[in-house]
């Protein structure tokens, strides 16, 4: 019985992130089960290599720095059945015309979600033992506190806020099980019961504000949910809180946040903002109770091999004749980051 020919795969992404994604034993496994160039790959679809490869190409491997998928690349690319993308969210990079054709979409996201989460729980842990603010004391003092300083210290009870059942906010609701932490959860499609099943205790958004010492962002950036955290829901935050974004910084009104800031009333950790990044004269960068990182919160170094296994698996799945395990319909763009 002959062997059945292997499909066509083209790379679209910035080549940069190709050996941290698919390394070599992962390549091997991608290369038994489709007939891919290493070397071929593509940041430009109008580019003169690119034409001959769409043409053949069957499935797209997509990851960071992908050019956009729009009608002028199906015409150029009449064999292509899918999209498999080594990265989160596929709404910028999918125009309407990927839709309407019918093509399989696979995305990483899961994948993606976990070292997201993973840094989240760092940052509440941290935050609730005051590591961030004591550290810059230590660093100016050179002095043990007083034991009365660490009246408010600890993780004990600490009550924190969850903004967001996305795949992230429900990675980090499980991780934060173990905890003796009071946990709430806004997130407007989320029910009672539903909440107490992730393992938290459902809130209107302003009263989980009022009442969270830490808050943790991890709702989509779409426009239901742009300033979300305007001037008057930070001041709702207490005296002494920390805010915790790892979302999206459009979900924060940024000036206010800044003057919140500034004035020492609460404290945040920010993987994200707007401007990303801020501009050289903005004052988070010297401010000792802001904890702030290059939008490093997501998949990064050895943590980029996840997303190419996920890409190889879905691959594995469809060579089998099963649906992608991490298909995405443009449904569920509406709602998601």
């Amino acid at each position: 019985m002959p062997t059945p020919q292997l499909p066509t795969a083209l790379f679209a992404m910035n080549p940069v992130h190709l050996p941290e994604l698919f390394p070599p034993r992962l390549m091997n496994r991608l290369q038994a089960l489709a007939r891919v160039d290493p070397a071929l790959v593509v940041e430009d679809f109008s580019g003169p290599a690119a034409a001959g490869a769409l043409a053949e190409a069957e499935i797209l491997i997509t990851g960071w720095g992908a050019p956009h998928i729009g009608a002028g690349v199906l015409a150029a690319a009449p064999r292509l059945r899918a999209v498999l993308h080594a990265g989160g969210s596929v709404r910028s990079l999918l125009g309407p015309a990927v839709w309407e054709r019918g093509l399989t979409v696979s995305s990483a996201v899961r994948a993606n979600a976990l070292p997201v989460a993973e840094f989240a729980l760092a940052a509440i842990l941290l935050a609730g033992k005051d590591a961030f603010a004591l550290r810059e004391r230590f660093r100016s003092e050179h002095v043990y506190p007083a034991p009365g300083d660490y009246a408010a210290v600890g993780n004990l009870g600490r009550r924190v806020g969850i903004i967001g059942a996305s795949r992230v906010g429900r990675r980090l609701l499980e991780l934060l099980r173990p905890f003796d932490l009071t946990v709430t959860l806004y997130d407007p499609y989320v029910d009672a019961v539903a909440a107490a099943a992730l393992g938290a205790v459902p809130l209107p958004l302003d009263e989980l504000l009022r009442t969270s010492d830490i808050v943790s962002l991890h709702a989509p950036d779409i426009p239901e949910t742009y300033r979300m955290l305007d001037r008057e829901r930070l001041a709702l935050i207490p005296d002494g809180g920390v805010l915790i974004n790892t979302s999206r910084g459009a979900l924060v009104d940024p000036e206010a946040l800044t003057d919140e800031l500034v004035s020492g009333r609460i404290g945040a950790v920010l993987d994200v903002t707007e401007p990303e990044p801020l501009s050289d004269g903005s004052p988070l960068y010297r401010l000792p109770n802001v904890f702030l990182t290059p939008h490093i919160a997501g998949s990064l170094g050895n943590e980029l091999e996840r997303l190419g296994r996920t890409v190889v698996d879905e691959l594995e799945r469809l060579a089998a004749g099963y649906p992608p395990a991490h298909g995405v319909r443009q449904a569920d763009l509406v709602n998601s980051a």
